[in-house]
């Protein structure tokens, strides 16, 4: 029974393996297989941060809101120049840039499948300044680029088809509906991208990218260092390294040192 039992395991895993795209992820260069399309992501993507804005009060400072918009229009600019001159010009209608900061005193920014990003209020404080912020927003739109968010949503119907075997390969004959129908219920069961925990390996590689993307905007990557000490200054949090989604602040911060010479290549100081 064991035995038969790891082979039905191999062959869903083999079925959703064939069914999914792969594609490979800007800058990194790393492969990946995604088991959801660009629109049902885009368009989940696009009702999560729809509802969020009904309830969220935009910033009421003109100034600080302006620089939002123009530090992520300059990033927005960077990432879709960058994506036209290297054969990924069909990526780029995947996203309708759209930059806000909203009143919050939560050290926390987010970008949703799509381009859409919210900053708020509370890590201003941080940043401090432009190019720092451009660290910041370079990272979250990473994620978004990266289609970290598809990644995670295909590992989730991969543990829905773990928990399902016999009806997976029940119906593996029909397995884009029975994706689609999957696709449904983990969004009825709440896979919310703001709130979403991506992996070290997926923080990795936006803080790689986010990096390069900051360097492509004009802003000085250099300023990530100092950038990420603030942050660890002010963490409060003692979790091992190997029991958290977050690379530790002192592996951040020597993976950015690591990139840096690649970072400093594409920088062209304004």
């Amino acid at each position: 029974m064991k035995y038969i039992r790891t082979i039905i395991l191999s062959m869903v895993a083999a079925l959703m393996v064939s069914c999914g795209t792969t594609s490979t992820v800007p800058i990194t260069g790393r492969q990946q297989t995604l088991l959801v399309s660009d629109g049902e992501v885009l368009s989940l993507a696009s009702q999560q941060y729809q509802e969020f804005m009904k309830t969220a009060k935009k910033s009421t400072n003109a100034q600080n809101t302006a620089m939002v918009k123009r530090v992520g229009q300059n990033l927005a600019n960077a990432v879709t120049n960058y994506l036209k001159a290297n054969g990924l010009a069909a990526e780029v209608q995947n996203f309708a840039w759209e930059f806000n900061l909203v009143q919050d005193k939560q050290v926390n920014a987010w970008c949703m499948p799509g381009g859409k990003i919210v900053v708020y209020e509370g890590i201003l404080p941080v940043t401090q300044d432009e190019a720092s912020l451009a660290i910041v927003l370079g990272h979250e739109i990473a994620h978004a680029v990266a289609k970290h968010s598809a990644e995670q949503l295909s590992t989730q119907i991969k543990q829905q088809y773990g928990l399902q075997i016999g009806t997976a390969v029940a119906g593996a004959l029909g397995m884009g509906q029975n994706t689609q129908s999957i696709v449904q219920a983990i969004a009825a069961q709440g896979f919310n991208f703001k709130n979403l925990s991506y992996s070290r390996g997926h923080e990795n590689e936006a803080d790689h990218m986010g990096l390069i993307f900051a360097a492509m905007a004009g802003y000085n990557p250099q300023v990530a260092l100092t950038f990420w000490q603030r942050m660890a200054s002010m963490s409060n949090n003692q979790t091992a390294e190997f029991l958290s989604d977050h690379p530790s602040d002192a592996t951040r911060i020597k993976n950015i040192q690591g990139w840096m010479p690649e970072a400093m290549q594409y920088y062209k100081k304004k």
